[in-house]
């Protein structure tokens, strides 16, 4: 469904290091908003009776059922260099995608 590329996955593991909290996974989501129609949103979260929980790369991630449609083929990336983007949702289902990479339709 979801993968993570190597540095997306060192990430998440770093961040969910410094949370202090295992009981917390990663979710990714989908809502209404941006500039194309819907944008991406992650933030640590307890996982959902309804929850999707995809492991790939050494980390289990936590989709809702409304947003697994959409995340379906997904690559996550995470550049931090000079003119990296952070977290960066590759969506080969997206018609169209803004220039910040964070909304799509």
């Amino acid at each position: 469904m979801i993968t993570l590329t190597d540095a997306a996955a060192v990430k998440i593991r770093n961040m969910k290091e410094e949370l202090g909290d295992d009981s917390r996974l990663l979710r990714v989501f989908v809502e209404p908003g941006g500039c194309s129609g819907f944008e991406y949103g992650m933030s640590f979260d307890q996982p959902k009776d309804d929850d999707q929980r995809v492991d790939n790369n050494g980390v289990s991630l936590l989709i809702d059922p409304a947003s697994a449609e959409y995340l379906k083929g997904c690559e996550i990336k995470f550049d931090d260099g000079l003119h990296g983007k952070g977290f960066e949702i590759i969506n080969p289902n997206a018609a169209n995608t803004c220039g910040c990479g964070r909304s799509f339709s």
